[in-house]
């Protein structure tokens, strides 16, 4: 008897999907530790029993606001059951995602170094044009 084959790429689609709806359902919560925040990407088990959400947030503390989401994370998967056509609704872990403050940290380091680089090829700069100005006046001097 043959088996059954998965659809390819399901596990993104369900995945893509859960991250559509959590972002909905989230809007709902009434909760204040919950603040301005994006759902950035969705991991989903093979079996379909766990997804992680990870979140990135605008204004508010990370700690709160995935405690509070953690907590209400029933009440969104509740939210799912009658989203989603599938027959295992993951339970929802929620983690607060770094990426983004890591990138702006990077960048600021990165337009750091190529300032302190310009500076210090202007002072190069600056301090060749003095030699050669100087070589200059010395040749002037001596030619008189």
């Amino acid at each position: 008897m043959r088996h059954k084959r998965s659809t390819p790429n399901r596990s993104n689609r369900v995945a893509d999907q859960i991250q559509r709806d959590v972002a909905e359902l989230i809007r709902d919560l009434k909760d204040p530790r919950i603040g301005m925040l994006t759902i950035n990407s969705v991991e989903v088990t093979p079996d379909y029993a766990h997804a992680k959400v990870f979140f990135s947030l605008l204004i508010g503390n990370p700690q709160e606001c995935e405690e509070g989401l953690n907590e209400a994370a029933g009440y969104i998967r509740n939210g799912l059951f009658k989203r989603l056509q599938i027959h295992t609704v993951p339970t929802l872990h929620f983690h607060f995602d770094r990426t983004t403050e890591r990138a702006a940290e990077m960048s600021a380091l990165i337009n750091r170094a190529v300032a302190s680089q310009a500076k210090d090829e202007a002072k190069d700069a600056d301090k060749g044009a003095d030699e050669r100005g100087e070589n200059a006046a010395d040749s002037k001097g001596e030619g008189a």
